[in-house]
This record gives structure tokens, sequence and C-alpha cells, in this order.
């Protein structure tokens, strides 16, 4: 699987997981998750009175035989879903030698994998500047999901991020699955009418903000000068003292409670994911925890 790094071991810890959804089901029929309407899988849900022209196979004729009234079975719906995530391609997350973009990587390739097995549709997109590039569509299928994943790859990192201007005009079911961003939003940019959006559609969503170590706690200090990532043009010379390095704690906590208390207002989740964290813990602790998986 390339850059990536995830051995089919951990894959396979990951199987025993199940995404939780909590919007409508309105994907289609052949999946692993429960709709709030009945259907014809296996799992018995209900009784209800028979009725003239309903399916005479599902009548409980043991019921019958007791009660002497015509029963009917109802059993859950099962429907498949499309898992939709968003990659934040701009300069920033490949900064600290690239652990935030494999981070990132792992984390998607993951989370698509988790989706397969629950025989969802999986599609991975890029967000770079104001595009929005589809880069595995709509796979099904552990077979598939092998052949696809290491098109991750090839995402090329660079420039900006416009989440918001980039992922609106595009087509999104309506109440059928989940949605995730990966992102480390440390950004001016607007991504809040993303979130709004995906939440007015009715489809779960994920926000992973991912920063490196470095970025959460610098080390650096004394006389510097700083570039930015996403654009040369702009530097900044500072003398590195504790005062500034408080300051700078304050901003990074500071983006983080507004990107978490944004998704808490909307009905949507937010982890922080350091990439210095291994991909397990993150999965069965911190998604756990928020009631993503479980």
């Amino acid at each position: 699987m390339g850059d990536m790094v995830i051995n089919e071991a951990f894959l396979q810890q990951v199987e025993m997981l199940q995404t939780v959804l909590k919007n409508n089901v309105a994907g289609m029929f052949g999946g692993n998750h429960k709709s709030r309407t009945f259907g014809s899988s296996c799992e018995f849900a209900d009784f209800r009175n028979y009725m003239s022209g309903d399916d005479i196979t599902k009548i409980d004729w043991n019921a019958y035989a007791r009660f002497e009234t015509l029963y009917l079975k109802l059993y859950l719906d099962e429907r498949r879903l499309h898992t939709k995530i968003y990659l934040d391609a701009s300069q920033s997350m490949a900064f600290g030698n690239g652990r935030k973009r494999e981070a990132q990587l792992q984390f998607a390739a993951t989370l698509a994998y988790l989706s397969v097995c629950e025989l969802d549709k999986v599609s991975v997109y890029a967000i770079r500047e104001k595009e929005i590039t589809e880069v595995i569509p709509a796979v099904s299928g552990r077979e598939r999901y092998f052949a696809e994943i290491t098109k991750l790859n090839e995402i090329e990192y660079g420039e900006d991020c416009f989440i918001s201007e980039s992922l609106m005009p595009a087509q999104v079911g309506y109440g059928d699955g989940l949605s995730v961003i990966i992102s480390d939003f440390l950004t001016d940019n607007d991504y809040e009418r993303a979130i709004d959006y995906l939440a007015d559609k009715k489809r779960d969503l994920l926000c992973v903000q991912v920063l490196s170590a470095e970025e959460l706690n610098p080390k650096i200090r004394g006389k510097n000068v700083f570039y930015d990532s996403e654009n040369q043009s702009r530097s900044y010379r500072k003398n590195i003292n504790r005062d500034i390095i408080k300051a700078y704690r304050e901003a990074v906590q500071y983006v983080q409670d507004r990107i978490r208390d944004y998704c808490n207002a909307r009905g949507a989740e937010y982890i922080l994911m350091r990439d210095d964290k291994p991909l397990n813990e993150v999965f069965f602790q911190q998604l756990a925890q928020s009631e993503v998986v479980k």
C-alpha cells in the first residue's frame, strides 16, 4: 500500500468495528446499516396485523395458532451507504517532513476499509485551492479497495485549500452515509458553509483535525524568520520567547475550540489527531469515545 504503511493485522482488527450513523438511512439496498423503515432482511423487528394485499409468506402461522389472528412479521431494512472522504491537499498538510500527510492518508485508508467491510461504497476526494478532485471513485468490496487505495499516494500537495468553495458545488446524496473532512483547519478560509451544507443534507459528518507535534508544542526559540507554507510571499521575523510561545499555544487552542464548537452546534463530530499518535489509539479510543464507531 505504498507510503501509507497500514498492516493487514491492524485492518483485521478494524473489521470488528462498526460505524454509528445518527441520521435516517436512505441509501440503496444491500448494505449492513439498519434503516428506520421495514424491509426484507433476516433480522426480525416487530409484528403488525395482517391487511388485505400483504405478502402471505410473512404471516406468522404460529401466532395465528395461538391467538387465531393473522399477524405479519416485520424485518429491518438494510441499506447500502456511501462514505465520502475529503482530504485537504494544501501545502500545510505536508508540514513536518510529511508526517501530517501520512497520518491523514492512513486515517482515510483505514476508514475506507471499515466502510467496504460494511458493504458500503467509498469515494475519496482531494481539495486543493478551489478545486475538488475525485481520487477514488465509489469503490465497494475488499478486492476493489486494495486495487484502488494506493491512488492516495498520488495526491499532489501544494498551495491553499478552500473547503467550502470546493465542496459545496459537489453532488452529495441526502441522508445516505458519512462525510469526513480531514484537514488541519489552520486557515482563514471559510469551512463553516461546507459543514452547514452537509448537515442540511442529513449526512453524518466527522471533521478530523490533523496537527503535528511541532504545531501543538513548538520547540523553536530565538530569532527566526517564518514563511507561510501556502503563500511564500508572506514572511514573519520574530524573536521567539516565552510570551510568544504562550500566545501561539492560545491561538492554536482557539483554532481547535472553533472547529469543535461549530461541529457540536451542527450535530457533527470532531476529533483532534496528532501525527505522532498510533492509529489504533485513534480508532479504538478517540472514535469509540466519540461514538463514531463501536
